[in-house]
């Protein structure tokens, strides 16, 4: 039987899918906004060709799987993180619907084919190259973290070549940068169509960006409904709870 665990790693559950990962302390795990994306976005339920962007450790390929049957490509550009993802695939059994390349989202168009696939994900680095931040983490901290090799727009035009007209790119991203992102959508044929706030409860401030465009798309943005994470006890919310346990808690 494979050894499928290396150093300090550790099988984590994704209970609602009833999966399980691969995860380390000493790199970037995956957070809340990769199960917020990964039920945000549209997705093709029996076909259709996916790819997700700064995949880590294949987080969101993972949780789209238990929502579509299409063929998921995960693009990652760090080899640890990379080989965490593939060995969390074959663990699920998963190799014959998901598939990882290790290269640079700026290059992967070229790689995978320009304009041909369905949907698109991202969950690109937040933070500016010169913000303090916790770049004094480790180096696959700071690469997840940081636009130190992705920069914003450099994602959405890539995201934007690998799509067919008519296709969906959906990013997570902090809300300050919301008019950057749209910005970068537009000037890449990107018409930002769907748009949720997140936030950590009510009365505070909204700390997440969840926003799905379509490929030549006609102008006319959907703000949905607010979701909030934590409740006034400070317990996960109903949705929330959804996302991560199941309905059936």
């Amino acid at each position: 039987m494979e050894n499928w665990l290396k150093d300090d790693e550790r099988l984590d559950y994704l209970l609602a899918e009833n999966l399980r990962i691969i995860q380390s302390p000493s790199v970037f795990s995956f957070s809340l906004d990769a199960v917020l994306l990964s039920k945000f976005v549209n997705v093709p339920y029996h076909k259709g060709e996916i790819v997700d962007l700064c995949s880590g450790n294949g987080v969101i390929p993972l949780f789209l799987s238990a929502r579509t049957k299409g063929h998921i490509t995960g693009v990652e550009l760090q080899p640890r993180l990379f080989d965490m993802a593939e060995r969390s695939i074959r663990y699920n059994n998963l190799a014959q619907q998901i598939n990882m390349v290790l290269g640079d989202v700026k290059e992967i168009p070229s790689q995978l084919g320009i304009e041909k696939y369905d949907v698109v994900t991202c969950n690109p680095p937040y933070f500016l190259a010169h913000e303090a931040s916790d770049k004094n983490l480790s180096e696959h901290y700071a690469i997840a973290r940081h636009e130190l090799h992705l920069t914003l727009d450099e994602a959405v035009q890539s995201a934007s070549r690998l799509l067919k007209q008519g296709g969906k790119a959906a990013f997570v991203h902090r809300p300050g940068r919301l008019l950057d992102i749209v910005t970068a959508m537009r000037a890449n044929r990107l018409e930002p169509k769907r748009m949720q706030l997140i936030y950590p409860k009510a009365g505070k401030e909204a700390n997440t960006l969840l926003i799905e465009a379509i490929k030549d798309g006609k102008p006319d943005l959907k703000i949905l409904p607010p979701l909030y994470v934590y409740d006034s006890n400070n317990e996960y919310t109903a949705e929330v709870r959804a996302m991560l346990y199941g309905q059936n808690e």
